[in-house]
């Protein structure tokens, strides 16, 4: 653990020097103007080469901002201390900003391509006719192993996690959703359960998968499992991908008991100053070429149909990260849970931390 949390502190700070200095995205602090556009998004999630392409393309100035949660997110942007004017929330989050009136309704004549968008893909239940955001990407929550550190064993469902033989071997992703959600769904139940009991049944299965977990922690899963750190993380499907380029010996699989499936979209928020460079940017991640270089470049799933022409022929055609209509089928989308809710699922969370 402490080999981890050393190790973890090293590469953070060599990644934010890189970060600053080699990717020339800067921090979005005391930076206005109509030349200027502020890109609040997850960490990693984006081809910085097509960031460049866009300053070039359009002239305006990006000004990059990341975050590594929804609920950090959802609170920076709630409190307006900060003029973004392109945010990429996940489903249940945007639910809820729309709710609260954080982010502006879309005037789609300003949009171009988005006839690419898959349709299975737009008029969700988290936002109806995409009032109020564009598809970016999407995936799946699920099991990257290591098959040489397991000897054999092949893990195919949640259950499977809590063989006493892994213990001190899984990493997991540091989630309240995510990790309620495994306990959630080992026992059958929905991933947006509102039931004060299987809430409680979830949080004492959890108790019982602590030992085999080695760490909580969230980007640098990756690293972690490419140096084989551990055999197992619960990861999402992009993260995998990337673990899988690295390093041959790692698999993906999505549990047969279901998972998670997630959208992040665009959304303009109520903080912004350049609703202008906030469509242009909009209307150039919808170009197909450029959202298969991001597709590929990331290695999370596109929505843009018309984009995966342009993907190698076995990225499309991997059913772990292109489930087929029987596996999507088995995944559920998380929803807006409300204050109370969302509160119990964060406490249930961190008493699993304490444990932990």
């Amino acid at each position: 653990m402490k080999k981890l949390i050393n190790l973890s502190l090293v590469i953070i700070g060599l990644t934010t020097a890189a970060f600053l200095g080699g990717r020339y995205i800067e921090q979005a602090q005391g930076t206005s103007g109509a030349d200027v556009f502020h890109l609040y998004n997850w960490g990693d999630y984006i081809d910085s080469d097509l960031i460049e392409q866009f300053e070039e393309e359009t002239g305006y100035r990006v000004v990059y901002e990341t975050f590594d949660s929804n609920e950090a997110m959802y609170t920076k942007v709630q409190q307006g201390g900060t003029g973004y004017d392109l945010v990429i929330p996940s489903e249940y989050m945007i639910e809820r900003m729309i709710e609260e009136n954080l982010v502006v309704e879309l005037d789609h004549s300003r949009i171009e391509g988005l006839e690419h968008i898959d349709p299975d893909f737009l008029d969700l239940n988290f936002d109806p006719g995409n009032r109020y955001s564009i598809p970016y990407f999407w995936g799946t929550l699920g099991i990257a192993y290591n098959e040489d550190l397991l000897e054999g064993f092949e893990p195919e469902s949640w259950e499977d996690l809590y063989r006493p033989e892994l213990a001190d071997s899984i990493l997991m992703i540091d989630g309240a959703r995510e990790v309620i959600g495994i306990g959630l769904q080992t026992l059958g139940y929905s991933l947006n359960s509102r039931d004060s009991s299987e809430l409680q049944q979830a949080a004492d299965q959890l108790t019982e998968l602590s030992p085999n977990i080695k760490a909580l922690v969230a980007d640098e899963i990756k690293m972690y499992m490419i140096q084989e750190e551990a055999a197992i993380a619960v990861t999402y499907s992009g993260e995998a991908a990337d673990m899988m380029w690295e390093n041959e010996s790692i698999v993906y699989i999505l549990p047969e008991e279901g998972s998670n499936l997630w959208f992040d979209n665009m959304v303009i928020p109520h903080t912004v100053q350049n609703e202008e460079a906030a469509y242009a940017f909009i209307n150039f991640m919808l170009d197909p070429e450029i959202a298969a270089q991001n597709a590929d470049y990331i290695g999370y799933s596109t929505p843009n149909q018309t984009a995966m022409g342009y993907l190698p022929e076995e990225t499309v055609e991997d059913e772990q990260f292109y489930p087929s209509q029987d596996m999507m089928d088995n995944l559920e989308v998380y929803e807006d849970l409300g204050l109370e809710y969302t509160g119990i699922y964060n406490d249930l969370f961190l008493e699993f931390k304490m444990i932990k």
